[in-house]
């Protein structure tokens, strides 16, 4: 499993590690990453996604996750998202 965000695409960051002496050893800056499930209220049911901390709390910013997924651009959703987004259209439509 990939570190990085479901909804925002926050992936794995990296950088030295600098001594006293200034010694640059090689390391990595890993994204909070927390299992939830978020509530869809267009499909009526819970999603289960792996995302950053950032990334909880602008969705509640925003409303929940119908609103942050109809407001983000498709070009900044995985293909995974987009389906979502498309299932909440669909269904936004027909209700």
């Amino acid at each position: 499993m990939s570190r990085r965000c479901a909804l925002t695409g926050k992936g794995v960051q990296t950088g030295n590690n600098v001594s006293h002496a200034h010694n640059k050893t090689r390391r990595r800056y890993l994204p909070n990453l927390q299992q939830v499930s978020l509530m869809s209220d267009a499909l009526g049911k819970l999603v289960s996604l792996r995302v950053s901390v950032a990334a909880i709390r602008t969705v509640e910013h925003k409303g929940g996750l119908d609103a942050f997924l109809l407001g983000a651009r498709d070009g900044d959703l995985n293909l995974e998202m987009r389906r979502l987004k498309k299932q909440i259209k669909n269904a936004q439509a027909a209700a």
